[in-house]
């Protein structure tokens, strides 16, 4: 069947990733309202951390159900509803009036999001081919990454519009308006799904939900409890975790060997060319790089006494540098490959420990403007892994498992930002206490950080050499092919 690529995909593309852009920016928008938000409901700090991390629970639980649901029912179809229910769910979260409320609506908001995010990757593997899905996946990247980057910007700004009283009510409301505007765009833009026949249980693997989603659970949820003793109280859930995430991957083995349809087919990770590792570098990756937003935000704001809003301004290099090289990687994925992710990731760590030697080297009051350089390098790095990885990672992903595959991927970079950022804000807050330096703090974050970013450029790294290793075998391969069909050329003459 000849491929026709749709006149619209473009157009949808931008649909899809600006809906894609609010739930991800949701992840790290809501920190700089914290403060306002437990002063306008009276809220326990307790629960007011629910707010943010019930929404980073409930959006990595349903990641791959999400990518797969996509697959089965088609991707406008959960496109649409999920970006209804988030839209819905922003409106809750805003006019919540207390706090169990806003919990709640938060974590119905990450279901939905969890929902809507695999719709994209599946999306671009719908509707683009060849070099085009390369900058597509591009665009993609650059909207993971900057949506990280510029949410404490973004939230920094509500709040000084709308004031600190009701403005953490703003960062739920301003999804309204974006998401029905999207909604509309989307039916008229997406393509429609081929109508499929198939029964929901046999189609849909049930208990494969339930196994990931305790198993993620059980990772999770420690991790996200870190700051109230969670690893040491909670220690029992990673045994949990292990053991569901065992039988998880012997379940949809059998579930294959059925001839059922797995809710993750573990051959994506051993017969999948790239995938496994590609997904191991995200996830390394963001173990190291999403935690700083929240150190860099108690540095400034704690430490050196600057508003949400300077404070969110401070980190904007980054996500400058980020957004451009993101979207100009994407273009060069297919002639320099893996390279592009091992320049960038070795650019981070370098950038990222330029900025641990300023800390230590410049005034409090220069830091700021200090640290802007470092950051545009780093963030520049940044943007040319997060994009080129997905490209990597997916390009050899059948079309009938994009939504799932992407949907796993994406379940391994939401553990990483949650383990990455538990673990550098308690790096950070303990060294704060030991030493009552915000500095040395800083530092000593940063260079944690670093360390595990340079975790990610040696899978990064291997990967390369594996990549040659199969072009190498490839290539033999055709050439012994070639002299066979040569000898037996001249046998026959």
């Amino acid at each position: 069947m000849t491929y026709e690529p749709d006149p619209r995909r473009w157009k949808a593309l931008a649909v899809s990733l600006t809906a894609g852009f609010m739930g991800l920016l949701d992840v790290s928008i809501v920190n700089v309202a914290l403060p306002s938000m437990q002063s306008g409901l009276h809220a326990s700090s307790g629960g007011i951390r629910w707010v943010v991390s019930g929404y980073a629970l409930a959006f990595g639980l349903v990641l791959v159900t999400g990518g797969r649901l996509g697959d089965a029912f088609g991707r406008r179809t959960m496109f649409l509803g999920a970006l209804a229910a988030f839209v819905i769910t922003s409106a809750l979260a805003g006019a919540a009036p207390n706090e169990t409320t806003v919990v709640i609506a938060r974590l119905a908001q990450g279901v939905a999001a969890g929902m809507l995010t695999p719709q994209n990757t599946g999306l671009i593997q719908d509707l683009f081919r060849g070099p085009e899905r390369g900058r597509a996946f591009g665009m993609f990247g650059a909207v993971v990454g900057i949506s990280t980057a510029v949410g404490p910007i973004l939230g920094g700004v509500i709040l000084a519009v709308f004031g600190t009283q009701d403005g953490w009510r703003w960062v739920f409301y301003v999804n309204v308006p974006i998401g029905v505007v999207a909604f509309a765009l989307a039916l008229r833009l997406l393509p429609r799904s081929e109508k499929k026949q198939f029964r929901v249980r046999s189609e849909i693997d049930f208990l494969g939900i339930v196994l990931l989603a305790v198993a993620v659970l059980g990772v999770l949820l420690p991790v996200i409890e870190s700051d109230d003793g969670g690893p040491a109280r909670l220690w029992w859930m990673f045994v949990v975790a292990l053991v569901f995430g065992f039988a998880f991957v012997r379940w949809e083995r059998a579930v294959v060997r059925r001839g059922r349809t797995p809710l993750l087919d573990t051959r994506l990770f051993t017969g999948t060319p790239g995938y496994a590792s590609g997904a191991a570098v995200g996830a390394l990756y963001f173990c190291g790089f999403a935690g700083i937003w929240l150190v860099f935000a108690m540095f400034f704001q704690q430490g050196l006494g600057y508003t949400p809003l300077q404070s969110g301004l401070s980190v904007t290099p980054f996500a400058l540098g980020s957004a451009v090289s993101a979207a100009v990687a994407g273009r060069f994925v297919p002639t320099l490959g893996r390279r592009l992710t091992v320049t960038g990731l070795a650019m981070v760590a370098v950038g990222l420990l330029a900025v641990a030697l300023l800390a230590e080297l410049v005034p409090p009051s220069a830091s700021g403007w200090a640290f802007a350089l470092p950051l545009l390098f780093a963030g520049v790095g940044g943007g040319m892994v997060i994009s080129p990885n997905t490209t990597l990672t997916l390009e050899c992903v059948p079309v009938r498992m994009a939504g799932v595959a992407g949907g796993a991927l994406q379940t391994g970079q939401r553990i990483g930002t949650a383990i990455g950022t538990a673990v550098l804000a308690s790096v950070f807050g303990a060294v704060v206490v030991a030493a009552g330096d915000y500095q040395v703090a800083l530092t000593v974050a940063l260079c944690c950080a670093a360390v595990v970013t340079c975790g990610a450029l040696g899978l990064a790294v291997a990967e390369l050499r594996s990549r040659r290793h199969r072009a190498q075998l490839s290539e033999d391969e055709r050439a012994a092919r070639a002299a066979e069909t040569s000898a037996a050329d001249v046998h026959r003459g």
